[in-house]
């Protein structure tokens, strides 16, 4: 009995040393805790609360006799979805935007930073950063309309100066062959500028003195950017290259639903656009459910597998 209350009287101490430091750095820095506070609560209430009710993908959940009362069914909608014909071709189109997203697009904002980092003057720096990031504060409405009116058959302007050169007007918005095209340089013009401020800022740390150090080398600017430069943002590239592969599935559906129809739905139709109609339109909760469950878990793995790539590659990765 005494063995036990001497072992036991350490280690109440032991805590409550833990605590008291625990308490004074949350006292200390409270005012940090509470900043994040409002980010802490939207990712508990709408990602993880919400994953409570992936359960229905195994149901076939009925809205009125809810999450306790409908049946079981273990695996069946998971069964459906891959061999369902659908799933090869939604399989197919997302991993092809999905692979132009990541060679046409992810290059081109670590480009426009440096670019805009060899700029001297700041007013024009400022002012066509501004004109850059203005698209990305519009939505895929206002984004798809403007795109309407260049490109629609009936008083396009494209089109109508193709018609005035001679040529035939083409039907770019009808047309799968021009689908995958409107589609990225959307996304460059919306996103591209907004996307080079993470590399702006990256850039901004670096080091004067190795731009010093290569001037004497007599490196030429070129040289600068691609010993000095790159090589600084490297982690900040491989960090966000990472955080893109886990969206590998996940394009977004809003956009391409403002642009499917149905002449070009064989190539358009994504896992996105596919669970608003299976889901909602159709009724199909629980298998809707299973196809979400389906790119959660796809994402999850590419970010672990491409993480641990990284870390072999010498790299530090997400986590």
């Amino acid at each position: 009995m005494k063995a036990t209350s001497i072992t036991a009287t350490p280690n109440l101490t032991i805590e409550k040393g833990k605590g008291a430091r625990a308490l004074t750095a949350l006292n200390k820095y409270k005012l940090l805790y509470l900043m994040i506070l409002p980010g802490l609560l939207y990712f508990i209430i709408f990602k993880y609360l919400p994953m409570g009710g992936l359960i229905i993908a195994f149901q076939n959940y009925q809205p009125f006799q809810g999450i306790t009362g409908s049946e079981w069914v273990g695996l069946k909608h998971f069964i459906r979805l891959f061999t369902e014909p659908t799933f090869m071709q939604l399989l197919r189109n997302t991993l092809i935007l999905f692979a132009m997203n990541i060679v046409i697009f992810f290059p081109l904002p670590i480009i426009v930073a440096l670019m805009l980092n060899e700029l001297k003057g700041r007013y024009l720096k400022n002012w066509i950063q501004t004109i850059i990031y203005i698209p990305h504060f519009m939505s895929w409405v206002i984004i798809v309309s403007i795109t309407y009116v260049f490109l629609t058959v009936d008083g396009g302007v494209i089109n109508e100066l193709i018609a005035s050169l001679g040529g035939n007007k083409i039907s770019f918005l009808t047309s799968s062959e021009w689908l995958r095209t409107i589609y990225i340089l959307q996304i460059i013009w919306k996103e591209l500028g907004w996307s080079t401020i993470i590399y702006l800022a990256a850039i901004t740390v670096v080091d004067p003195q190795l731009y010093e150090a290569s001037e004497m080398d007599g490196a030429s600017r070129l040289r600068k950017t691609w010993h000095v430069t790159l090589p600084a943002i490297r982690p900040v590239i491989i960090t966000l290259l990472i955080l893109k592969i886990g969206s590998t599935l996940d394009l977004g559906f809003e956009h391409m639903y403002l642009l499917l129809n149905s002449l070009n739905r064989s190539v358009a139709e994504i896992f996105d656009t596919y669970i608003y109609t299976a889901g909602l339109k159709n009724g199909q909760l629980s298998f809707s459910t299973t196809i979400g469950l389906f790119k959660g878990v796809v994402g999850l793995i590419l970010v672990m597998l491409s993480n641990k790539l990284a870390k072999r590659m010498g790299e530090d990765g997400v986590y």
